[in-house]
């Protein structure tokens, strides 16, 4: 993308989006080597962009926050994620294993590498411990001298969801640790399925005509999840331990900690293994590996610590993970089926995307009958895929499935290439062909423009209008979407507005009573009420995602100065790009989504503005809160702020007032100091608040 703060913000609502289905939903949408990707080229524009860094950036965060059904859980010391690593496919052992080898020595253009940031104070042979890394959901136990008391995922890192009652259930998580030290102790690991006993329990679902669950990590994060522990005793859940968090008496190294778990009574991966020196490392990786398709649980990669306790500690952390590990992602395995046809699938925006339907085969423990093509560059151009081709798959396990190449064999050369329709599938009306990227001339975005008369769309476009985050329709799911397009009780968003007057129409609905009735038009009165930034997430306009509308709705708080604002106005908005500002003016300049607008607004849609800045104490005061407080989450610490109206940012510059630091601050507090700004620990911050 031409304007890389335009491209900063996109990434960060993607990640942000991404993590809450992983972390949240228990489902992904992209591959991990997809994710990191995305991640890493966000650490590079935020790099070069330090100022403009968001709050809410997911470089930021670890995780996501815990859902609302269950307690928190406070973790005492941070649970942080690992950075990742790859396997670069090389012909060469350097190339393949460079990730590995730049986390030990560094590289001369970034920052970071063991070597280089320890200098004189590094070994001539560093020690290592590499583990499976084990692809299950993170937890912490906590024991009370020795007697198991609570337990809770990571979350955000800082809290997570508090799930004593399942953890109780396990079978191999010791209740009463055998000569574990006196006082408060916590442990980390894994909770997964072992795959024996995942399938003996889908046999047994389908058996009693229930059905199967697809995915070993998905079902056991949503197990753990679970209100009634009595769902999590009946399933084959283990516990492995891999770290610590609180420890009275932690030993000088990480080896000699994981034999102290097993005395306690802790499973520990037997793959685990100490190692002198990078070539040992990579020589335990790959047996790793090796083993990886006879193990009784599920990984995706390798674990390497540094081992010395007191290398650790000078090591430190960055933002989000230890400098001393890292995660190192293995190539996914690949299996071949054969293509039996293409779906061409309309999406809400219009755009026309290619999805192979294959013969049904298992992948990373899931029947995949389906995978994505991307795009007709991709199908077409990088694929080359014809009718009938045998294609390949990579073990993905819970994310969409995609082919990443055609198989060249006998008599493939004679057989018809898949083409794109020049017609829309779903209304038959004639696609149109744009660029996607001006940087990159081969990525033509085909789409569909009959936005209000293909149905595709039109569902699409009212699913999203009333999803959570949007206007919040409670009732108003897929398949009532469906139900009422196809019975033209509503092309477009404004029209459920009108389903009031229409009650006995909806009453002919398939299974809809009168209860069902009333709930889903309660609903829909009940979102004319909902703010400003909502009501533009709803409406679809393009590259804008939570955050930017919360910035739209602060900076103009009405709804018309939106749509009659020109490109220079909607530039001036801080944190938006000429980027999105061209595309936020071109979709309200569509005389279709002008009239849509004044259509909800003449139905009741109040498009409430944001309340007005707070005028506390602290009013026009700009803060910057990093690092961890003693006492307050960063989230309860920029509550108390704002309520005496102050303002939060996300980046340290000249106009920043105070700078909120707590432990592991980073480069913030290096900012704050290089430009003589303020500097509060948290009794400072308090202090000011008048507490």
């Amino acid at each position: 993308m031409s304007d890389p703060i335009a491209r900063m913000n996109t990434l960060v609502d993607e990640l942000l989006r991404h993590n809450r289905l992983y972390h949240q939903e228990n489902r992904a949408e992209i591959s991990d080597l997809e994710y990191d990707a995305r991640f890493r080229e966000l650490e590079a524009l935020e790099a070069r962009f330090p100022l403009l860094v968001r709050a809410d950036s997911p470089t930021r965060k670890v995780g996501f926050t815990a859902v609302a059904e269950l307690t928190p859980f406070t973790h005492e010391i941070p649970m942080l994620s690992l950075a990742n690593g790859y396997h670069k496919a090389a012909p060469t052992w350097g190339d393949a294993w460079e990730d590995i080898v730049e986390f030990e020595r560094g590289k001369s253009d970034r920052p970071g590498g063991i070597r280089r940031i320890l200098g004189d104070a590094a070994p001539a042979v560093i020690a290592y411990v590499v583990e499976p890394k084990l692809d299950g959901l993170a937890m912490e136990l906590v024991y009370q001298d020795g007697v198991f008391v609570a337990g809770g995922t990571r979350g955000d890192g800082q809290v997570g969801e508090d799930v004593t009652h399942n953890l109780r259930t396990i079978a191999n998580l010791p209740k009463r640790l055998v000569g574990a030290p006196r006082g408060r102790l916590s442990v980390r690991g894994e909770v997964l399925f072992d795959l024996a006993g995942f399938e003996r329990m889908n046999q047994e679902r389908e058996a009693r005509g229930e059905r199967r669950f697809e995915n070993p990590r998905n079902s056991a994060a949503g197990t753990i999840r679970q209100l009634d522990p009595a769902q999590a005793a009946g399933r084959p859940l283990h516990f492995y331990a891999h770290s610590a968090g609180l420890h009275p008496d932690a030993p000088a190294s990480h080896w000699e900690l994981l034999a102290q778990f097993r005395a306690w009574g802790f499973t520990v991966s037997p793959l685990c293994r100490r190692c002198e020196g990078l070539a040992e490392v990579i020589a335990a990786v790959q047996d790793i590996e090796r083993a990886r398709a006879e193990l009784p649980y599920e990984i995706d990669g390798a674990v390497l610590k540094v081992d010395d306790v007191g290398l650790q500690d000078t090591l430190g952390f960055v933002t989000r993970s230890p400098r001393w590990a890292m995660a190192f992602k293995y190539l996914p395995a690949q299996v071949q089926t054969r293509l039996e046809g293409v779906l061409f699938s309309v999406g809400r925006t219009g755009q026309v995307t290619p999805v192979a339907q294959l013969q049904p085969v298992r992948v990373g423990g899931v029947t995949v009958r389906n995978a994505s093509l991307h795009n007709e560059h991709q199908m077409q151009r990088v694929l080359g895929l014809r009718h009938g081709d045998s294609v390949v798959i990579p073990r993905a396990g819970d994310v969409i499935p995609e082919v990443v190449a055609a198989v060249d064999e006998p008599g493939r050369e004679a057989r018809e290439p898949v083409v794109y329709p020049t017609a829309c599938p779903d209304c038959g009306h004639p696609l149109v062909r744009s660029l996607a990227d001006e940087a990159r001339p081969e990525m033509v975005h085909v789409a569909c423009p009959n936005s209000f008369g293909c149905p595709s769309q039109v569902e699409g476009a009212l699913r999203h209008f009333a999803s959570r985050l949007a206007m919040d329709i409670e009732g108003l799911g897929e398949k009532l979407v469906a139900q009422l397009v196809a019975a033209g009780l509503a092309k477009r968003p404004s029209d459920l507005y009108a389903l009031a007057g229409r009650r006995e129409a909806v009453l002919g609905l398939e299974r809809m009573g009168e209860a069902s009735a009333q709930n889903l038009l309660d609903g829909i009165e009940a979102s004319k009420a909902r703010p400003l930034e909502r009501c533009l997430l709803a409406l679809g306009v393009p590259m804008v995602g939570e955050s930017t509308a919360k910035d739209l709705a602060r900076y103009f708080r009405d709804i018309d100065a939106i749509v009659l604002a020109d490109v220079p106005a909607l530039d001036a908005v801080p944190g938006i790009a000429e980027t999105t500002a061209t595309a936020i003016h071109g979709f309200f300049a569509d005389p279709g989504n002008r009239d849509e607008v004044a259509r909800l607004k003449a139905a009741g849609v109040q498009f409430v503005p944001p309340p007005a800045p707070a005028s506390g104490g602290l009013s026009g005061k700009t803060f910057v809160l990093t690092g961890t407080l003693p006492s307050y989450s960063r989230e309860a610490m920029k509550a108390r702020l704002e309520a005496a109206g102050g303002k939060i940012s996300g980046s340290v510059s000249r106009k920043t007032d105070y700078v909120v630091a707590g432990a592991d601050a980073g480069s913030k507090l290096d900012k704050a100091r290089e430009l003589g700004v303020a500097v509060l620990d948290e009794a400072g911050a308090l202090a000011l608040l008048g507490e």
